[in-house]
C-alpha cells in the first residue's frame, strides 16, 4: 500500500512513538496512601479516626514474578504516582500504535487481494466466449 492513507498511518504512528519518548519515569504497581491506629489506649488516633498516624505511601508491584511491596516517603510517592500514571499512557499509546500497525497491515492485505482478484476477472473475461458470437 503506498500513497496518502498510508502516509497518514505512518505519521500517526510516529506520534505515538514520540509521545511515549517523551515520558520519563515509568513504573507499574499500585499506590496507596494510608493511616494507622498505633494500638495504644491513651493515644488520640485510638478514639478519631481523623487523628489517625500517617500518612504512610505504600508501592506493591510486580517483581520477576513475586509481589513486592515497598513503604516510600512522600517525594518518593508523587515521583512513583507519575511514574505509574506514564505507565498506563503507554500501555494506551501502545494499544493504539498496534491497532495502527494492524490497519496498516491488514489494509495491505486488501488492497493485494483486491489486485488479485481484479486480475482473475480479468483473465475469465478474457478466455470467456462473447455472447454475440453463439
Amino acid at each position: 500500500m503506498n500513497g496518502p492513507r498510508r502516509q497518514r498511518i505512518r505519521a500517526r504512528s510516529r506520534v505515538l512513538r514520540q509521545a511515549i519518548d517523551a515520558l520519563d519515569y515509568l513504573a507499574s504497581g499500585t499506590l496507596l496512601t494510608r493511616t494507622k491506629v498505633c494500638g495504644r489506649a491513651t493515644c488520640r488516633c485510638a478514639v478519631d479516626p481523623a487523628a489517625r498516624h500517617g500518612p504512610y505511601y505504600e508501592w506493591t508491584r510486580r517483581s520477576e514474578g513475586r509481589l513486592v511491596h515497598y513503604v516510600v516517603s512522600a517525594d518518593q510517592a508523587q515521583l512513583i504516582a507519575l511514574a505509574i500514571n506514564n505507565h498506563r499512557a503507554v500501555q494506551r499509546l501502545l494499544a493504539a500504535w498496534e491497532r495502527e500497525t494492524a490497519a496498516e497491515i491488514l489494509q495491505e492485505e486488501v488492497a493485494a487481494i483486491g489486485r488479485s482478484r481484479a486480475s482473475r476477472r480479468r483473465k475469465s473475461r478474457e478466455t470467456r466466449p462473447s455472447k454475440s458470437g453463439k
